[in-house]
């Protein structure tokens, strides 16, 4: 596990199409729009999520970059500057098995109007790139609900190979790993 000995700041990454970047508290609305929609929540938490959820999340991103020298950012469109939604790397001590402590966790979330026009996979791959360079660790997971078909499409363009079938809080989840490439 990285660990960062003094307060780190998200880099920003720019792909062809997206801009990836620290989060503000202005982007609290934003956040607030895309985690309170049923159809961005049903793989994630089966339900819209409430401010002080949302509020709670924003403060966990920032504090990731602060503790560990990684997190989440902000994922907006180039052209626009339109809050598309948020990926990035975490460790939320998660109570799952088999455990994947030490292993940076990748996640990605989209607004519904970015749905279908490949953000996912671009931001994802933009992540990954830098997680590449920066993590001690070989490889990184995610895990995806069975039913979110997108999602596993986009972790299995990204690189990642479904590894085992378990549940998280009672529900089924597809725990999904990727080795990084050695050269």
């Amino acid at each position: 596990m990285q660990s960062a000995s003094h307060p780190v700041a998200a880099p920003t990454l720019e792909t062809e199409r997206l801009v990836l970047r620290a989060h503000r508290v202005s982007d609290f609305a934003d956040s607030l729009d895309l985690w309170s929609d049923p159809e961005v929540t049903r793989f994630i938490g089966g339900r819209p999520f409430t401010q002080e959820e949302i509020w709670a999340r924003l403060v966990r991103y920032v504090g990731h970059w602060v503790l560990l020298g990684y997190g989440y950012w902000v994922v907006t469109d180039k052209k626009t500057g339109c809050f598309l939604g948020e990926v990035g790397f975490a460790d939320f001590k998660r109570d799952i098995e088999p455990s994947f402590e030490g292993m940076p966790e990748i996640g990605w979330v989209l607004a519904a109007h970015a749905h279908g026009r490949g953000y996912a996979t671009e931001a994802v791959r933009a992540a990954i790139a830098w997680g590449d360079d920066h993590f001690k660790a070989s490889r990184t997971v995610c895990i995806i609900a069975p039913e979110n078909r997108s999602s596993i499409r986009v972790a299995e363009k990204c690189g990642y190979r479904e590894f085992l079938h378990t549940t998280y809080k009672d529900k089924p989840t597809i725990m999904f790993v990727r080795d990084r490439a050695t050269i």
